[in-house]
């Protein structure tokens, strides 16, 4: 298939199978959904731009963080957070030293990896993506085992992995959920990022970076003692930490922009409405997570989930989608109790119990919260 259309925060229109078919991709990828902003951006780009960048490392933060040009085009915020942990992992990729996003599950490690990649390169989709059975073909090369038993070891038979192609063309490769691939896999990465060179001693040769490549990697908190990284391999990343959200607002307008930019690709209508359900939501998943209430006065017990900005994201599309298909359009706490019920009690036991204690303890006091009670209530019975 071949790209026909793409615009800013627009489904990707490609082509189908048959003749005159049009296909709408389900999630563009950001250098396409985002193609106006990084087109616009360029053009007022006049900062200088390290080897193979299509951006400047202001422009980078720019395409993230969010701001108007002058030319009054205005760049949507990718990532809600300190600015200067935008800054410091931008300026991490113009070094020689690789790029880890760190954090607990639901901080946008894979959203920020992917965005940076986009502005940066212009090509986000040179992704690794780590698994316990990550082989280590997958950050290496591989071989087209029929041109190899016919002709031998060859070029023509070797099969770059996306970490190689990365090196040869100078561009910016993805690892994803590094700690979940196997230690003897993540070595393979040392040599790569240490002496930015790749062996090949099936043929005698090696692909050396080009300048301008990179690498960013991501690995969740929770991972540790999964396969936890060696010291060697962890001294060739900066460490940058993605942190949850720093107040109910942040998370609220995070939450918004995604649910809006979701809802739109799945063709839901807007619920400007919604803002209060989302508030709630938010509300509830800080509370728990943080074991306590927003006032700080009633100490609470957190359940076994994560309890992250993107699950309440997951959530509050899950209830917009609700209230279009079985409500009137407008989103209220009967599409959201189910999706918090689901989110919330991960562990039929333990987490039930702190579930029911929040509702009455918290939720049944707090004022405006009647129906939201009442709609928990009715789908925890």
């Amino acid at each position: 298939m071949t790209v026909t259309v793409s615009g800013t925060n627009s489904p990707e229109i490609t082509e189908g199978d048959g003749p005159g078919e049009a296909v709408e991709v389900l999630r563009p990828h950001a250098e396409d959904a985002f193609a106006d902003e990084l087109s616009a951006l360029a053009a007022a780009d006049d900062r200088p731009r390290p080897a193979r960048w299509r951006l400047s490392p202001w422009a980078v933060a720019t395409y993230l963080l969010g701001g108007t040009l002058p030319d009054g085009t205005v760049i949507t915020p990718k990532y809600v957070g300190p600015r200067r942990i935008v800054e410091v992992a931008v300026t991490t990729l113009a070094t020689d030293r690789a790029l880890l996003l760190l954090g607990v599950p639901g901080t946008a490690k894979t959203w920020v990896s992917e965005h940076l990649a986009a502005a940066v390169s212009g090509d986000s989709t040179l992704l690794v993506q780590g698994t316990a059975g990550t082989p280590e073909e997958a950050i290496r090369y591989g071989w087209d085992y029929a041109r190899l038993l016919a002709q031998g070891p060859s070029r023509d038979a070797l099969v770059p992995s996306p970490v190689m192609r990365a090196m040869a063309d100078g561009m910016t490769a993805r690892v994803e959920e590094l700690t979940r691939i196997p230690a003897d896999v993540q070595d393979t990465l040392i040599t790569v990022l240490s002496e930015k060179t790749l062996p090949i001693p099936e043929l005698g040769e090696e692909v050396q970076a080009v300048r301008g490549f990179n690498l960013i990697a991501t690995a969740n908190d929770r991972d540790r003692g999964v396969n936890e990284l060696s010291s060697a391999l962890r001294r060739r990343f900066n460490t940058v930490v993605l942190p949850l959200p720093a107040t109910p607002e942040d998370e609220v307008d995070i939450v918004a922009r995604r649910v809006a930019q979701i809802g739109r690709s799945l063709d839901l209508p807007e619920a400007p409405e919604g803002v209060d359900e989302i508030r709630r939501v938010v509300t509830v998943f800080r509370e728990l997570r943080e074991g306590v209430t927003g006032d700080g006065r009633t100490k609470l017990k957190s359940p076994s989930g994560t309890l992250s900005t993107a699950e309440a994201i997951s959530v509050v599309t899950n209830g917009l989608a609700l209230a279009a298909h079985f409500g009137d359009g407008v989103l209220r706490a009967d599409d959201m109790a189910a999706g918090i019920l689901g989110a919330v009690v991960r562990d039929p036991a333990a987490d039930r119990v702190i579930w029911q204690e929040y509702l009455e303890a918290v939720v049944r006091e707090r004022d405006g919260w009647k129906d939201f009670y009442r709609a928990c209530r009715e789908v925890s019975a």
